[in-house]
């Protein structure tokens, strides 16, 4: 019922740099709900969201069923997850096409043999990591170009920590973001804008951090190795022309 759908902790009504990152209204996902915003609509989003969810579910566990009783369940690898997550109203936006945790985090469950049940990891992999660990399992090696990393260490209890010690985000030439333990480094490059968070301390990102005077070491240091990330990458977005003071 709409009555028991919640408004989002961190909903705005409109987010103050949505045209310059490339959230303009015009964009389909951002299309699908006035502007500004109204928490009814918000709602009615939310309740359409939940829904879907409890349809895949509904879905999802006909296949593992299915899977049961063919007597393979306990010889096969199954990985659930998503290409992206949603803002359904919050920051004020409505798709995926930013940098905030509610839009690049994602489900991730894997269960099969050797795999740790019942165990939460908490280390940040990205979604691409599946492909290497498909590889292994199936006993080959990924090329050369490959950059993602396994992740049977961490789901067999091999390894405790994440293969990286920071996550890069990118949208278009609008956005990018380097993730470090609790700290997250966003950038808006077409003005010139940077946004810092505490996502340890402030999970929803509601406050911004980057106009902090005591956090500028902290800044130039995410910064830093932000443009580390993007030569490793092959990102040729030129940030340090963007912003030469941090």
């Amino acid at each position: 019922p709409l009555k028991r759908i919640k408004t989002p902790e961190n909903f705005l009504p409109m987010y103050p740099y949505k045209d310059q990152i490339g959230n303009q209204h015009r964009l389909r996902d951002e299309n699908l709900a006035p502007m500004p915003r109204t928490e009814h609509a918000v709602k009615v989003h939310r309740q359409e969201y939940y829904a879907i969810i409890e349809h895949m579910d509904a879905q999802i566990g006909r296949v593992l069923d299915t899977l049961e009783k063919s007597g393979q369940a306990d010889n096969t690898y199954i990985f659930f997850s998503a290409d992206h997550g949603l803002a359904v109203g919050r920051h004020g936006l409505f798709g995926k096409q930013n940098m905030y945790e509610h839009s690049t985090r994602v489900p991730f469950i894997a269960v099969g043999p050797g795999i740790r049940q019942g165990v939460k990891i908490e280390a940040p992999i990205y979604l691409q990591d599946v492909h290497p660990t498909t590889l292994e399992l199936a006993g080959a090696k990924p090329a050369d170009k490959v950059e993602f990393k396994s992740l049977m260490p961490l789901l067999t209890g091999k390894a405790d920590g994440s293969a990286y010690d920071a996550i890069h985000g990118a949208y278009l030439g609008l956005q990018r973001s380097v993730t470090m333990d609790d700290w997250k480094l966003i950038v808006y490059p077409q003005i010139k804008k940077a946004r810092l968070y505490n996502i340890g301390n402030d999970p929803f990102e509601k406050n911004d951090l980057a106009h902090e005077a005591k956090q500028s070491a902290r800044i130039k240091k995410l910064f830093s190795r932000l443009l580390a990330q993007q030569k490793q990458m092959g990102d040729t977005l030129d940030l340090g022309a963007i912003f030469p003071k941090l």
